[in-house]
């Protein structure tokens, strides 16, 4: 990815219409840093405790996998609004 895709991501919501692709007021998001997704922004709203300490694996095709991968993304320790890229799964 280069750098004119990845400012392009930057300030996005993960999984958002892309006619209206920035964050909502009154929503709750995590940063996801590093790897492919590297910028977006992940809509947690509602998530229980829970499922905020387990992680997810978001699909995208911008990963290690191509298309049909997912990119594995975990809380950072302390930081429930910042998620760090944990690896890649086909």
């Amino acid at each position: 990815m280069d750098h004119d895709d990845e400012q392009l991501l930057r300030g996005r919501v993960y999984g958002a219409d892309h006619d209206h692709p920035g964050p909502l007021p009154h929503r709750d998001y995590a940063e996801l840093v590093g790897g492919p997704l590297d910028g977006l922004l992940l809509d947690i709203t509602g998530w229980t405790a829970d499922e905020n300490q387990t992680g997810v694996a978001l699909t995208t095709e911008l990963g290690q996998s191509g298309v049909g991968g997912r990119a594995l993304y975990d809380p950072r320790p302390g930081e429930r609004n910042r998620w760090d890229l944990a690896g890649d799964t086909p």
